[in-house]
């Protein structure tokens, strides 16, 4: 394995990311206690019956809290249309407000107006209102170039809007947060994938520190550094208090040799230790790693590190054994709640080689709640709200 060192990025101390290792990932395969229970049927319920919806993050404050606003929660799901291949979602993703009370799920429409982001498509992001209840920022991951033939280029943006009831709009022109440096974090500007894997700088997750109030934007990121297809990086940006820009830091974690995706990450802080949750698949794992499709995350006393892995592995929710595809991109909020969507579930054994199985198996929506209880480094599922 080669050894990360950092040179082309500011720190703010002399630490090296925490590196998640084969072994540790390796003992993933043998928890059968953070195995999620199987979707059913009665679990599909659709969001938006003509669409599909996946990745998904709250409108939260910048503590962390959720919004709650007349009652329900807000959220953002990348959405399309139900074209005859899901897979096909990737490459056509827009933004969608929903929001969740108890009567379920409702749906708000489109974020952005038609030709607004800088992207040809909209992806995972996170979302802060200020204060003043009406101020919302929203950072999101622009795929491609608006106008242009398709690629796999990933740029961080952000806008300010306005969140007002139940409605989003006069949208600031979006602004370029943070540009990868090539060195420490690759340039995502693939026009193709590779054997089906793309590099990354997507997914920013926005993080205030309670211990200095400085900001941070954790990203999926792929290691400068190294030559290795396994090169996942859980990479950041901090923002110190009353400075206008984003300087780019170390990454918290890196997988090097290990897994070539860590997504969606993001931190909540609970008694005072600071968790840090991604997800990935489990062909992202270098061979050898059987470990599955889930949440992973790591525990740290500060931003500095090192993170521990929990439970020993890493993994705090994988999908069962009997339906390894059943979910994905699980995001915890500020009140230990974790949501996910719906994956290719009820698949019993039958593989994804043609577009008619996955359409038929797609869930398009989001999957059952459940939550965390943390202590330590012991992360537990509680299945409900």
């Amino acid at each position: 394995m080669t050894v990360a060192t950092i040179v082309s990025v500011s720190s703010t101390d002399a630490t090296r990311p925490t590196h998640w290792s084969a072994e540790q990932a390796r003992q993933a395969a043998h928890q059968p206690g953070s195995a999620l229970p199987v979707i059913t049927v009665r679990d599909v319920v659709p969001i938006v019956v003509d669409h599909d919806l996946w990745d998904m993050w709250q409108i939260a404050y910048a503590d962390g809290r959720t919004a709650y606003v007349d009652g329900r929660s807000w959220w953002f799901f990348l959405a399309t249309p139900r074209f005859d291949d899901p897979e096909d979602r990737h490459d056509a993703a827009r933004i969608r407000l929903t929001s969740h009370g108890a009567d379920g799920w409702r749906d708000h429409g489109t974020t952005f107006p038609d030709d607004f982001a800088p992207g040809s498509r909209e992806w995972s992001g996170s979302a802060v209102l200020d204060e003043d209840g009406v101020t919302l920022t929203m950072y999101f991951t622009a795929s491609g170039r608006r106008g242009e033939a398709r690629t796999f280029e990933q740029r961080l943006f952000e806008t300010r809007g306005r969140f007002d009831s139940g409605r989003v709009g006069e949208w600031s022109e979006p602004v370029e947060s943070i540009a990868a440096d090539g060195a420490t974090y690759l340039r995502a500007n693939q026009a193709d994938a590779v054997d089906g894997r793309i590099k990354g700088f997507r997914d920013p997750g926005y993080f205030r520190d309670p211990a200095d109030g400085a900001e941070y934007l954790l990203f999926s990121g792929s290691a400068g550094w190294v030559a290795d297809v396994h090169d996942g990086v859980v990479g950041a940006a901090r923002r110190a208090v009353e400075e206008a820009n984003w300087t780019l830091v170390p990454p918290l974690v890196e997988s090097i040799g290990v897994n070539s995706e860590l997504e969606r990450p993001h931190i909540v802080v609970h008694d005072a230790q600071y968790y840090l949750f991604w997800s990935t698949q489990r062909k992202r794992f270098a061979d050898g790693i059987a470990a599955p499709t889930g949440l992973y995350g790591m525990v740290a006393s500060s931003m500095a590190g090192p993170w521990r892995a929990l439970n020993g592995s890493g993994l705090v929710a994988g999908n069962p054994a009997e339906e390894p595809y059943q979910a994905y991109c699980w995001w915890v909020t500020g009140e230990l709640e974790v949501i996910s969507f719906v994956d290719f579930w009820g698949l019993n054994g039958a593989a994804l080689d043609d577009a008619g199985t996955r359409r038929a198996h797609f869930g398009g929506t989001a999957a059952p709640w459940f939550r965390l209880t943390l202590q330590g480094d012991v992360a537990n599922v509680e299945m409900g709200r």
